[in-house]
């Protein structure tokens, strides 16, 4: 079964991330938020460190529940830099805190983040037709308007490189190459 050449075939959580979650289109608030979170944890590091540590920072930061990280205090934020299960970078962590308060404010404005999120692509999946990752963009204009709307309304470690792998990962995009078994998918 022929995946994309990311997918390092010697690990099994990057395999299982490969075949069933990365592209695939998320509409829950929750799930949109863990992986905002997670991409923004990844900057500067290798995705295979944050899923690695992913099931850690479930635990870590209440299940993803935004209402709940909107609400971490400083006694939270020094708990959490003791926490060798998670990445311990204070800008990251008060950058999740920040942008739960961000992410709630975006709810009640569109009704959910799914709304607003989506809004940007009109509802539709972008499917690109890549044969290699050196076709891969790391950006694309798309991902620098929602990086620009993001910022405005407050959330941080959201640049645009950062969003355009949010948007393949929640399958706002459908990077798969075209020789990869998820691509018809």
């Amino acid at each position: 079964m022929k995946r994309c050449d990311w997918a390092d075939l010697k690990n099994e959580l990057y395999v299982k991330y490969h075949d069933e979650e990365w592209g695939v289109p998320v509409h829950d608030d929750k799930e949109l938020f863990e992986f905002l979170i997670l991409e923004g944890a990844q900057a500067g590091l290798s995705w295979s460190t944050v899923l690695n540590k992913r099931e850690n920072y479930r635990l870590a930061f209440d299940g993803f529940d935004y209402t709940k990280i909107a609400k971490y205090d400083d006694a939270k934020i020094e708990s959490l830099l003791e926490n060798s299960g998670i990445i311990r970078n204070r800008l990251k962590i008060k950058s999740a805190i920040q942008n739960a308060k961000a992410f709630i404010q975006i709810q009640k404005e569109f009704d959910s983040f799914d709304k607003y999120l989506w809004e940007f692509v009109d509802n539709k999946i972008q499917i690109n037709h890549f044969k290699s990752m050196n076709e891969l963009p790391a950006k694309t204009e798309k991902s620098d308007e929602i990086s620009k709307d993001l910022k405005k309304r407050g959330m941080n470690f959201v640049g645009s490189t950062i969003i355009y792998a949010y948007m393949q990962a929640v399958g706002m995009v459908n990077d798969h190459q075209t020789n990869c078994f998820r691509y018809e998918k």
